[in-house]
């Protein structure tokens, strides 16, 4: 019987906000068993661009990452946000340690393809360290890791939390019982975006298909939610989509099945 894994993914408000932070920083120290962090904090990358004076460019809410973004978003990822985690987790009890994917080959990707848009210094994940991930979770260490991979060939390669917490726990499921946990500032897929009470308990692949043709499921839900069913379909036990605040309770939120 394989051993329990709990990846959690969160971002947004609230790795910015200390309150909010906190709470979850709480909430996932009390969680039993194996566990594993991936952050994001696009936003405060953002704010550091800003203030050095350097233009955030987006296209279809992705962020172009030219030679100076990636300075910034290196610095904030790797650095301000990992290792503020990681201080507020050691203080919790909890021996964690801050990592991009370049550290100890944990993720290797594959710098985006030009298209119709250049990404910049945007990567595609290759392949995950299973093994070397494992070796640090069984000796008792917390991974917390950053929204940042490596091509391999010496440059560091921005790439979307999402899909490093998915890629991550389907890399894992061969060796663990994983249960991947997206966290936001909703309370799951909402039948109203408004209304934290209708909730969307489960969805399955025919289901979701439903939900996209009603207009209930759009925008950025819909990559999580494609992210999550290839995590389903890589072996991951479950995936679920919840309030930060819940962690407590991971029988709310909503269930990929």
């Amino acid at each position: 019987m394989k051993d329990k894994l709990t990846i959690i993914k969160v971002g947004g408000k609230i790795v910015e906000e200390p309150q909010s932070l906190n709470a979850l920083l709480n909430d996932f120290a009390a969680i039993d068993g194996f566990k594993l962090l991936v952050h994001g904090g696009g936003r405060s990358a953002t704010a550091m661009a800003s203030q050095l004076g350097i233009e955030t460019k987006m296209v279809d809410g992705r962020r172009i990452t030219d030679a100076e973004m990636l300075r910034v978003v290196t610095m904030v990822y790797g650095g301000l946000v990992n290792k503020t985690i990681v201080a507020r987790l050691q203080a919790l009890g909890v021996d964690a340690l801050g990592m991009t994917g370049a550290d100890m080959n944990i993720i290797l990707s594959k710098r985006r393809e030009v298209k119709t848009v250049d990404y910049g210094f945007v990567g595609d994940v290759e392949k995950v360290n299973a093994q070397a991930l494992a070796s640090l979770l069984r000796a008792g260490i917390v991974p917390v890791i950053a929204p940042l991979t490596h091509d391999g060939l010496g440059s560091l390669l921005n790439t979307n939390a999402d899909t490093m917490a998915g890629e991550t726990a389907k890399g894992l499921a061969s060796i663990f019982d994983v249960h991947l946990v997206y966290c936001f500032e909703k309370a799951g897929v909402l039948r109203d975006e408004n209304d934290d009470n209708t909730v969307v308990g489960e969805i399955t692949r025919q289901s979701y298909a439903s939900l996209r043709e009603e207009g209930i499921v759009t925008g950025g839900m819909i990559p999580k939610l494609d992210n999550a069913f290839d995590a389903i379909d890589a072996g991951v036990a479950e995936v679920i989509i919840t309030k930060a605040s819940a962690l407590d309770n991971l029988s709310a939120g909503t269930h990929i099945k």
